[in-house]
């Protein structure tokens, strides 16, 4: 299953900075363009690290305040004439990715090491993008309509066996509803989770069912047959008399009398008794 890339949901071109970039200049950056991090990069666009709002904010954590209980963090400390640059408030190493990664690889490598947002490299190794939690969770807002009609040319049309006109697709907000049948059981979890990989998908609910007969239900798979036709080779006569051709009860003619019976040689109640 394809998932949507980074690419396709990163924000570029990025907001930059540079190491000597002073505390002031980063705030207003981060207010201008309402994003909540930057990353810091060398002369040839490199990262050398993230200032993000959290960096910021220990600044003013870091002030006297006598009704608070807590103590004050550490804060970056300002260089010799007093400034506070990019340099000093920047985290690192930089945790970064490519844009053909998927977003579901992007969102893991987040979780793993705990960051908000990760920049985005080209060929040459350098910023071109960046890549929010925010921006992976749009793949949330894609519309129920395309969501389902991934769902059945994706998914259900490509697994082997399955047919899209047997199951049922209802998408609400995300939320996908799967009913109808399957050829066989061990299908059941392939479809589900094949579904729960598609972008978008919130949750799926299960409906289906197995139909172990192919299409027929277990009365039709009986030896017995309808009225006028012989069961397991019983034949059916035109007036009752004719003779059945194999084992089992022959059907009924059009006069309503029986037809040949058991090894066929028994012939229908208006023939004559054989001579003895």
């Amino acid at each position: 299953m394809r998932h949507a890339t980074v690419e396709s949901v990163m924000t570029s071109p990025v907001v930059r900075v540079m190491p000597e970039t002073g505390f002031r200049e980063i705030v207003a950056l981060l207010a201008e363009y309402d994003i909540t991090g930057v990353p810091v990069v060398d002369d040839d666009g490199r990262p050398l690290g993230i200032v993000s709002e959290a960096d910021l904010l220990l600044t003013l954590a870091a002030q006297e305040d006598q009704g608070s209980l807590m103590p004050p963090p550490g804060a970056a400390r300002p260089g010799p004439d007093g400034s506070v640059t990019a340099a000093d408030l920047m985290s690192g190493p930089v945790i970064c990715i490519t844009p053909a990664t998927s977003v579901v690889a992007a969102a893991r490598l987040m979780g793993r090491h705990g960051v908000k947002r990760l920049p985005v490299l080209d060929e040459d190794g350098r910023v071109f993008g960046m890549v929010s939690r925010g921006d992976l969770l749009r793949v949330f807002l894609r519309e129920d309509r395309v969501i389902r009609r991934e769902i059945v040319e994706e998914v259900l049309g490509r697994v082997e066996g399955v047919s899209p006109a047997l199951v049922g697709v209802e998408v609400d907000q995300g939320r996908v509803v799967l009913s109808g049948t399957v050829p066989e059981p061990h299908l059941v979890p392939i479809v589900l989770n094949l579904c729960r990989s598609v972008d978008g998908v919130v949750s799926v609910t299960d409906r289906l069912s197995a139909d172990t007969f192919g299409g027929m239900g277990p009365e039709d798979d009986s030896p017995g047959g309808a009225d006028g036709v012989g069961g397991a080779g019983g034949g059916a006569g035109a007036d009752g008399g004719a003779e059945g051709p194999g084992g089992g009860t022959g059907g009924r003619g059009a006069n309503g009398r029986a037809g040949g019976a058991h090894d066929g040689s028994t012939r229908g109640s208006d023939a004559p008794a054989p001579v003895r």
